[in-house]
């Protein structure tokens, strides 16, 4: 069984704004677009106490629609989305590395080599002959 894993602390600011602010998540993708931080979305949620301040969602959508000139994002993918399809990356990275190994790769770049008649005529002391980089 797999390990499930703790979500990068980053993003776990972003769930927790989201669950706190009550914002959706195009509402989100949209404040991470804009470059604000999770943690002080506080400062700007305060339009009860602070009646000139807009609600943080209106907000939101309101600088987004005046900096890149259209109302919500192209497609929208919650934090949750982004974060499982970040894992997914990695774990198909670590699997074909870990399929991979320096002496392989160097033994396949030798037959390729010498495929392209690139070997270097020169005999090492085991009767092959010698390609730049083989493990030879």
């Amino acid at each position: 069984m797999a390990k499930k894993r703790k979500p990068n602390p980053k993003m776990q600011e972003w769930i927790d704004a989201r669950k706190r602010h009550h914002l959706s998540h195009a509402q989100v993708q949209m404040a991470r677009e804009l470059g604000m931080n999770p943690i002080e979305l506080g400062k700007l949620d305060n339009h009860k106490q602070e009646s000139w301040k807009m609600p943080l969602r209106d907000y939101i959508e309101h600088h987004y629609l005046k900096r890149f000139g259209r109302s919500s994002p192209d497609n929208i993918t919650s934090v949750e989305e982004r974060l499982r399809l970040a894992q997914q990356k990695k774990a198909t990275r670590r699997a074909s590395a870990h399929g991979r190994s320096r002496v392989g790769s160097l033994i396949g770049s030798c037959a390729s080599w010498a495929a392209r008649g690139q070997v270097l005529h020169d005999r090492s002391a085991h009767g092959r002959y010698l390609v730049p980089g083989c493990p030879d």
